[in-house]
């Protein structure tokens, strides 16, 4: 079942990644637009990282996830890898 929020490029599908927010027509989760901003990439550069998302669907999940941030960050943080999992010359 896909839940339409009140962004227009951004929904929630039960189907893909278990229902947390993404880009409309993509499995892009807001999430992964919220990190690379917060790494300090610049909307422009995210769409250079991601060709298959618009420069207007970049600036809505980061709209999406400055009115929802807690709930973005505690998702980010499910999925963020332990230090076991990361290869010692990437630590």
């Amino acid at each position: 079942m896909t839940t339409a929020t009140q962004h227009p490029h951004i929904v929630r599908t039960d189907e893909i990644l278990q229902g947390v927010p993404i880009i409309t027509g993509t499995r892009t989760p807001v999430r992964a637009i919220a990190e690379l901003w917060k790494f300090g990439l610049a909307p422009e550069e995210i769409v250079v990282r991601f060709p298959h998302v618009t420069l207007g669907q970049v600036f809505d999940a980061l709209s999406y996830y400055q009115e929802h941030r807690d709930v973005i960050d505690a998702d980010i943080q499910r999925n963020r890898l332990s230090d076991d999992q990361i290869h010692p010359r990437l630590r």
